[in-house]
């Protein structure tokens, strides 16, 4: 009877670890707050055996966090030249570097503002334009290449307010921190901005491409059916709807 009991208790501490979910962190570019929210939804939907937890930020910090062994299992950047960096430098899965979008960029009001975003960067009522910050942030980069090709760097550049990353840039025109931003297009369609602002899409030859990449740094089955789901048709169905392009379109 002893024994008996006693197997019971192993088979039954074996089904509990069986039932214990995967831990799976992710750390992802500002950019996709919204747009991977839907999409982490379907995959847990999915894939109820992993806890899928996400932390949001600018691409360059996470790739210095990375560098200095932060405990994150998948990268999404916003460039895919950081994850191709940590590759060279020996971190994360060789063949599991991939590139699942390509980002645009808007200039966005709010929807009380009288500036028409077409045309507000060259406004003389504006006194601050929110852009992410160039030295970490991908999306900071694109926008200063863009109010360079468009000409109108030097008429903004004293205007100019940095956000840590391109989410917080958004909110500093929310708040009204700035009369003007350049956001990634996927936050001014996200279903709780919508209704708040208008916006333009700059014309994509103003800047170079937003090529977003991802790569596994801690190699697991959890990770490589994140990473086919992202890929995916679901995945790609969602990120078209918050305004990205996708590989191979």
């Amino acid at each position: 009877m002893r024994y008996g009991c006693l197997l019971l208790c192993l088979l039954s501490a074996a089904c509990a670890r069986r039932a214990e979910p995967h831990k799976l962190t992710l750390a992802a570019a500002a950019d996709l707050d919204f747009a991977l929210e839907e999409i982490s939804r379907e995959f847990r939907a999915a894939h109820p055996d992993v806890d899928l937890a996400i932390a949001y930020g600018s691409s360059g910090n996470f790739y210095a966090q990375i560098r200095n062994q932060a405990p994150f299992d998948v990268f999404l950047s916003a460039d895919v030249e950081y994850p191709r960096k940590l590759v060279e430098d020996g971190i994360g899965a060789r063949d599991s570097l991939f590139v699942y979008a390509v980002g645009r960029i808007v200039v966005w009001v709010p929807a009380s503002s009288p500036l028409n975003p077409s045309t507000a960067l060259r406004a003389a009522s504006v006194r601050h334009v929110a852009i992410a910050n160039p030295q970490h942030a991908p999306y900071g980069r694109a926008a200063v290449a863009a109010l360079r090709s468009l000409g109108v760097y030097d008429g903004v550049e004293r205007k100019l307010v940095l956000g840590e990353n391109v989410a917080q840039t958004l909110q500093f025109v929310q708040s009204g921190a700035a009369d003007v931003g350049i956001v990634a297009l996927s936050l001014a369609l996200a279903p709780p901005v919508r209704g708040q602002g208008r916006y333009w899409e700059v014309p994509g030859p103003a800047y170079p491409k937003i090529e977003q990449g991802g790569l596994i740094l801690k190699d697991s089955k959890a990770a490589r059916e994140f990473r086919s789901f992202l890929l995916g048709a679901v995945a790609r169905r969602i990120l078209k709807e918050y305004g990205f392009s996708l590989p191979g379109e």
